[in-house]
């Protein structure tokens, strides 16, 4: 394929993520980022394996670059999905519990 190509890929698949991540309406982003989590689990150890099978040393560079990477994308994604589910928990919830616990 010539770079053309593979940069019209690209692009367009920039705009058809875009397009489909802004219709997803609020109640669904934890669950789908939940399966986005574990899909990025999956690609770190992808990652974790072809570093160990890497021969030469641009090879291992790569494969820890794509290692840093998808651990801070797994992360982050734990991160966003926390806060998230902190979201829709009740503000009088915690204070109930509190003032409840002082009584004791």
């Amino acid at each position: 394929m010539d770079l053309i190509a593979i940069v019209t890929i690209f692009v367009l698949a920039v705009f058809v993520g875009f397009e489909v991540v802004s219709k997803v309406s609020s109640t669904l982003h934890t669950p789908l980022m939940s399966g986005a989590n574990a899909i990025h689990g999956v690609i770190l150890v992808g990652a974790i394996i072809v570093a160990d099978h890497s021969e030469t040393n641009l090879e291992l560079g790569l494969s820890v670059a794509a290692i840093v990477l998808a651990t801070i994308n797994m992360v982050g994604g734990f991160v966003v999905t926390d806060r998230m589910l902190e979201m829709f928990k009740g503000k009088s919830g915690g204070r109930a519990n509190q003032s409840s616990g002082d009584k004791k």
